[in-house]
């Protein structure tokens, strides 16, 4: 599932490729995929808007358009957002395409149909849910130590609540919990203060580095050009079970919390 790595990539690539653009018409061949407002059309209410702005929340992709409203875009699982040029062939199992008054088209393409476009109105409070941005200055040490105190849930567990911090999903979670030598099952507010700011400084860490290195394609993720990401050649821990240690040549183990396959140094993550 793309995580913040990888969205932030893929809006990234959106903004070098479409935006500025005006959409000239759009098509819909699976209806549940492409959500409007009551009482609007989704392929008549995008018809000559253009993409003023282009970001990321979370995990969620944002191309605001000139109305004021926004396409809000959760890829899920399996969803991939994909441009393409005049005379490309369709896109394998895309269910949402918007063309551009230029003839390129936004691609919106999903094998497992869990992904949604959704039409938000201006000023609709759609992220009201989501959690602190790891990248933003609200996410301070001293913030984070606040977050986890008191806390009896799992600190991988934790890590993964969206509502709490926003993007984190597993693959991270396991990486910046085995950067900051924390073992994923302990209780979020048994941990001390200067492992927290570890925990804090890996976090980010890992997800500065896997941006840079265009996000992890372990399963289907590709960017807006359709290219796979980079970082799944340096992951340390996840996925690697019966492995060994990049730190320590402790074993990798895998074991479930929160209904969730989780990779961690059995040796060095205490």
């Amino acid at each position: 599932m793309p995580e913040l790595p990888e969205v932030e990539t893929i809006a990234r690539g959106l903004r070098a490729t479409i935006l500025g653009k005006t959409i000239s018409s759009a098509t819909v061949s699976l209806k549940k995929m492409a959500v409007a407002p009551p009482g609007l059309v989704f392929q008549e209410a995008v018809l000559g808007e253009r993409i003023t702005a282009i970001s990321r929340r979370g995990k969620y992709a944002v191309l605001e358009l000139r109305s004021g409203r926004a396409l809000v875009i959760s890829l899920r699982m399996t969803g991939r957002l994909v441009v393409q040029q005049a005379g490309d062939p369709p896109y394998p199992y895309t269910y949402v395409e918007l063309t551009m008054t230029d003839k390129s088209r936004l691609a919106f393409a999903d094998v497992r149909q869990f992904g949604r476009v959704r039409l938000v109105e201006r000023g609709e409070a759609w992220d009201s849910a989501l959690g602190v941005e790891p990248f933003s200055g609200a996410f301070t040490p001293e913030r984070f130590i606040a977050m986890l105190s008191g806390r009896t849930t799992p600190i991988k567990a934790f890590l993964l609540d969206q509502r709490r911090i926003a993007g984190v999903g597993n693959i991270y979670a396991c990486e910046a919990l085995w950067e900051a030598g924390i073992r994923p099952g302990t209780p979020a507010g048994r941990l001390t203060k200067p492992a927290i700011r570890r925990l804090h400084h890996a976090l980010v860490n890992v997800l500065e580095r896997a941006i840079d290195m265009r996000g992890s394609s372990v399963d289907d993720y590709v960017d807006a050009e359709g290219l796979k990401g980079g970082f799944q050649n340096v992951l340390s821990v996840y996925g690697r079970a019966g492995g060994k240690c990049p730190r320590c040549r402790g074993e990798i183990v895998r074991t479930v919390i929160a209904q969730r396959g989780t990779w961690w140094c059995s040796k060095c993550q205490k």
